[in-house]
């Protein structure tokens, strides 16, 4: 637990954080919520193009812990279908799961024609925490990094489109997120021991980062590093990126007219009779 004077120094919650120490002063909420509103209207319009043209589309989202990830993954997906906007966050693999091709749980939720499927980390975990944590051999980490870009190159070459997001926080923002959730039970769960040791190893995950970025930087895939001190300018400029990314046009959708309801046979339709929740607001 924090103590007093590292209390005193910290915001508690991501709402009061300052401008201090950020590139760019924080965005209003109205003036957020206004571009992001936009952006989501296009988002339906991406949604609808995908279902018409079958496309398949795979997001990948990386980025050092406390980034924004999650944040950034909601803003997008909240005011679409989530049968098309799919999102796989995957749990530690499984001991059967350990022994597999390290990309073969995740193919598994690729996309069918029509889909979207986000991932919230991905099959650069063997790049990141495993090879941070020593959770693979170093030949396991360099047989990714030689063998990842060829699978990226399949994939594309099949016909899905490939997208990754690496979000970047620095240090001093890092720090402060995660002190303001140790305090908060709302955010608690979202700091793990995991979590904590990444904080310890930050030079170690620069270096894995480095590494990562410049084996598996491809043309056909290439990777779209999203400054995210500023959370609210990060989620705006990410998804204006995505957008920009997928040759998508509108769809010209049929006027929709309410029908008439049928004739209610003399059926008295109030609700009387049941378990009712107790009005407490």
């Amino acid at each position: 637990m924090m103590d007093d004077a590292t209390r005193a120094q910290e915001p508690e919650t991501d709402d009061e954080a300052t401008d201090e120490g950020l590139a760019q002063p924080k965005l209003k909420r109205k003036a957020y919520e206004r571009e992001l509103r936009a952006l989501q209207v296009q988002l339906c319009h991406l949604q609808d193009w995908v279902r018409k043209s079958g496309a398949r589309i795979v997001v990948v989202f990386e980025g050092r812990d406390a980034a924004g990830k999650g944040g950034t993954i909601k803003a997008l997906t909240e005011r679409v279908s989530p049968r098309m906007f799919r999102v796989a966050a995957l749990p530690a693999p499984s001991d059967r799961q350990k022994t597999q091709m390290f990309i073969q749980r995740y193919i598994e939720h690729f996309p069918a024609a029509g889909e979207i499927v986000i991932f919230d980390r991905s099959w650069y975990n063997r790049a990141g925490v495993e090879r941070v944590m020593g959770f693979c051999s170093d030949a396991e980490y360099r047989r990714f990094l030689d063998l990842c870009p060829r699978i990226e190159r399949f994939i594309v070459g099949g016909g899905t489109q490939l997208i990754k997001f690496w979000l970047e926080v620095g240090r001093k923002e890092q720090k402060r997120r995660f002190l303001a959730r140790i305090d908060d039970p709302l955010r608690q769960w979202k700091l793990s021991p995991m979590d904590l040791e990444s904080y310890s190893r930050w030079y170690d995950y620069s270096i894995a980062r480095d590494e990562m970025l410049a084996a598996t930087d491809i043309d056909e895939a290439p990777w779209h590093i999203v400054r995210s001190d500023e959370k609210r300018r990060a989620r705006l400029n990410c998804i204006a990126h995505l957008l920009s990314l997928i040759p998508y046009k509108e769809v010209k959708r049929e006027a929709v007219i309410l029908p008439k309801r049928l004739k209610d046979k003399a059926y008295d339709d109030t609700l009387t009779k049941g378990h009712f929740v107790p009005e407490l607001h």
